[in-house]
């Protein structure tokens, strides 16, 4: 039983490597989409946000069977109970990308922000997909040294979405309400995908390590 166990534990963390490919590449769709206005780009990240959301739900299937038929303790039952956490992070970002996607698809064929915005976003997006492409190495590997990685490129994005808010309110921003809106949206979905990069990080380095990272204060 107990190896069988552990053959169903490898799985969870096999499936959840999977879906974590699912949204590194829906990520690098979604702000390719955005940055360059490219239509087709976005309604494939749209059309296929689903796969990611039927990955999750068929994960959260399967811990929940763990737990039901095997009924794990300590470290085991931390394991799975975080796989399903991870799981609604990893759908949420997947999500995102689909947010950022659809900006993409109804501002088009123009972009989704002004001139004056657009290397910011594009700096933003090359982020969030590095960040993206960091967490699926993370849940391969549980190295540690890649959850403060992750860390560390939110703080670069945390800085380029307040420097977002700084423009659009500032007396020199010359956008319309909707560039407003657009930019002020489209900022905070790069934003929060980056946050629950993080959050999936730091439940990975409590798993290796069993030390918690503290939240850090929101802005």
């Amino acid at each position: 039983m107990r190896e069988v166990f552990q053959q169903e534990l490898r799985e969870v963390q096999d499936r959840l490597v999977e879906i974590a490919e699912l949204v590194a590449i829906s990520i690098e769709k979604a702000t390719t989409a955005f940055n360059e206005s490219d239509v087709s780009l976005a309604e494939e990240v749209i059309a296929e946000d689903p796969r990611i959301d039927q990955a999750a739900a068929a994960l959260d299937e399967l811990a929940i069977t763990i737990l039901a038929r095997q009924q794990p303790v300590a470290r085991d039952l931390r394991i799975v109970v975080s796989a399903l956490r991870i799981s609604a992070s990893l759908e949420r970002m997947g999500d995102l990308s689909t947010h950022i996607s659809q900006l993409a698809r109804y501002r088009f064929p123009d972009k989704v922000v002004p001139k004056s915005l657009r290397s910011t976003f594009a700096e933003m997006g090359a982020l969030d997909v590095e960040i993206a492409r960091k967490l699926t190495a993370l849940l391969r590997s549980e190295d540690v040294q890649m959850a403060e990685e992750i860390r560390n490129e939110d703080d670069k994005i945390d800085a380029l979405h307040l420097s977002v808010f700084d423009k659009v309110l500032g007396e020199k921003w010359k956008g319309e309400a909707v560039d407003t809106v657009d930019a002020t949206l489209a900022s905070r979905y790069h934003e929060r995908f980056a946050d629950h990069a993080v959050a999936i990080a730091k439940m990975v380095q409590y798993l290796a390590t069993g030390d918690w990272v503290p939240e850090k204060a929101s802005v």
